[in-house]
């Protein structure tokens, strides 16, 4: 089991600065989640474990919203869950292997009877083309949404889009933090902040030569 730290900050994104999207309509994550990053509870998985992180923090939501009851589980449980359903071979347990999209829908249908759309992307450009689907997510599911390219993970928390110019910035929560649980730090090192794909100095955020893979968990139809 997992050691219960001291408890994890919740809704980091209130408070931070706007996006500079010009007439954008903001949608965001609807109710509470936990930010987890790299390094929490004393365990080493810088380098490799962001898309773990990535979801913890979509479980984390699954919980706080009582979709389910279960602990939000560690690294290797979750390494565990893919060997159990037959996807990795035991030897992954107790690996630093990266897991991408594919294996967090799979972990979200075992442990949680959750099931999640797919978005691939050929390369980080074409993301802003996805901004109305994903302003959509937002509006009728409310889930974080993993974002995988190369070798990295992102969590999504929002939207701004301008659908008449195109403009459009993403909310990212980045598990590639290594400090402490300061949310002064984390707002003003930006690893909560909006993201435009291309920022004022012209450096792309999302990476042209990656393709990426989005995952968008769909909240569980409740009688």
């Amino acid at each position: 089991m997992r050691q219960k730290g001291p408890s994890l900050l919740q809704e980091v994104h209130i408070g931070i600065p706007g996006s500079g999207v010009s007439g954008g309509i903001v949608s965001l994550v609807q109710g509470s989640y936990e930010y987890y990053h790299y390094l929490q509870d004393g365990f080493d998985d810088s380098g490799w474990g962001c898309a773990y992180r990535s979801l913890q923090t979509i479980i984390s939501w699954f919980r706080l919203q009582k979709y389910t009851s279960i602990d939000v589980p560690s690294h290797r449980e979750i390494q565990e869950t893919l060997v159990e359903i037959g996807d990795k071979e035991p030897s992954f347990v107790g690996s630093r292997e990266w897991i991408g999209a594919i294996e967090l829908s799979f972990v979200l249908d075992k442990l949680l009877g959750v099931s999640c759309k797919v978005i691939n992307v050929r390369s980080g450009a074409e993301l802003p083309e996805k901004c109305r689907e994903l302003a959509m997510h937002f509006e009728t599911q409310g889930t974080p949404i993993m974002i995988g390219g190369g070798v990295l993970a992102y969590t999504l928390l929002g939207i701004d889009y301008n659908e008449v110019s195109g403009d459009c910035a993403f909310l990212i929560l980045d598990p590639h933090y290594t400090g402490t649980d300061d949310h002064k730090k984390i707002i003003n090192g930006g690893w909560c902040g909006w993201k435009k794909a291309v920022d004022s100095k012209g450096k792309n955020f999302f990476l042209h030569d990656k393709f990426y893979n989005l995952l968008l968990p769909q909240r569980p139809d409740m009688v």
